[in-house]
């Protein structure tokens, strides 16, 4: 599947079964979007979604949609809907709050789950916010240590009995590479501790086996291939197994077993609503709602196949350029983004030449110190994009166009 020209590209596109979605989609003239992996673009049902419920469901029917409009039920029907595209059954998948949120919720519960163990391992390069949620949480228990590997490879040498849980990134937010889960859930186990992984960059990017890798809680956010909007809601996976004995810190109202009893004592919910805490963004869930009617209509092993093939095309033209590819070349290594590095130049080269291609309507992101990254959603990307991406990623190196100096003035969003 490997094109060589413009016109094999459009061949490709012409065969691809994905084709027919990329019109369920708002992608603006002019403009070839490979930042899915950070904001998803906007499915077109969303609008008729959003606004009903803004100008019917609230405007109208008022505090009566909680009841008729099912709102209050909206985070576990959309956990049903959702359980499929990771492997989960009916039950184990809630949605709700921020992918930060339910990081500090499961380790938490992860912990409590094996006493006598005080050790919480995470990467070293896992995105940001993993860290500093482990730190928060080593700083707010005591006797909670924190140990950091570079990826799973280096965790027999950390692994002990005093390690209660694991976090992971399944997708590297970097690089892209792509972890065994099936493999390093398994090492886990074998240790006697738990594992928690981060779906952020895996959920909607290739099928996820949460249930068949035996995996204990997993998180993830909704804006990202799962096209939600920004700020939309998130989710937490639970194992079945565990949802009837596992206990989390944010003990709110909404996950209490009678929240309309107003009872003074809190008793959790029987079911996964139990991960809930405070009231839940209807008109976030809404968005993803409308995403996920999109979504049951994919074919994720057609998705795959897709990924792969787009990723292999912009990685060999982006090495014919000169630039190194970070990104595993094996599909079994590999997500859906692919991260180039200028190869011997200043950091801040790959900053200026993604805003450089920004300024052509080729929109990828930049990630410190030296990262130029690019999401590949096969749900709207065509082969052809690809093409006309590392053409215009070309004249851009040809010309020495991204050495001007507006280029490299840094804005708040990278």
């Amino acid at each position: 599947m490997t094109a060589t020209s413009r016109n094999e590209c459009a061949a490709l596109d012409a065969a691809d079964p994905l084709s027919g979605l990329r019109t369920e989609f708002v992608l603006p003239e002019g403009v070839i979007y490979l930042d899915g992996n950070s904001l998803g673009a906007l499915p077109r049902r969303t609008l008729d979604r959003v606004h009903r419920l803004i100008e019917h469901e609230w405007g109208q029917r008022l505090i009566r949609s909680w009841n008729e409009a099912g709102w209050w039920d909206l985070p576990t029907v959309l956990g049903d809907r959702l359980a499929p595209l990771l492997g989960a059954s009916p039950g184990e998948v809630v949605v709700c709050d921020s992918t930060s949120v339910n990081i500090f919720k499961t380790l938490a519960a992860a912990l409590r789950m094996r006493p006598g163990r005080r050790a919480v391992v995470a990467e070293s390069g896992s995105f940001p916010t993993d860290l500093y949620i482990t730190e928060g949480l080593a700083g707010t228990l005591d006797g909670v240590e924190r140990r950091l590997v570079a990826d799973a490879r280096e965790l027999p040498g950390v692994l002990d009995d005093e390690v209660a849980v694991v976090l992971l990134n399944h997708v590297d937010y970097r690089t892209g590479r792509l972890q065994d889960m099936a493999a390093v859930t398994d090492l886990v186990h074998r240790h006697g501790a738990l594992v928690i992984w981060d779906l952020c960059h895996s959920a909607g990017a290739l099928p996820v086996e949460l249930n068949a890798c035996g995996v204990d809680f997993a998180v993830g956010c909704g804006y990202k291939y799962l096209n939600a909007g920004p700020g939309s809601p998130a989710f937490v996976f639970c194992a079945a197994r565990h949802i009837g004995s596992v206990r989390q810190p944010l003990s709110g109202w909404w996950g209490h077993a009678e929240p309309f009893a107003f009872e003074p004592g809190y008793a959790p919910d029987p079911g996964i609503r139990r991960f809930l805490t405070g009231s839940q963004p209807v008109v976030g869930g809404a968005a993803l709602a409308a995403s996920l009617e999109v979504w049951e209509r994919v074919d994720m092993a057609a998705l795959r196949t897709k990924s792969l093939a787009l990723t292999d095309l912009f990685m060999r033209r982006a090495e014919e350029l000169g630039l190194e590819t970070l990104t595993p070349r094996e599909p079994e290594r590999r997500g859906s983004q692919v991260a180039l590095r200028v190869r011997d130049g200043d950091p801040g080269d790959g900053y200026a030449i993604v805003q450089a291609l920004i300024d052509r309507g080729v929109i990828g992101d930049f990630r410190a110190p030296d990262v130029m990254r690019f999401g590949f959603t096969p749900l709207y990307l065509r082969y052809v994009d690809v093409w006309d991406a590392t053409e215009a990623l070309a004249d851009i190196l040809r010309t020495g166009a991204w050495r001007d100096g507006k280029y490299a003035v840094r804005n708040a969003v990278t």
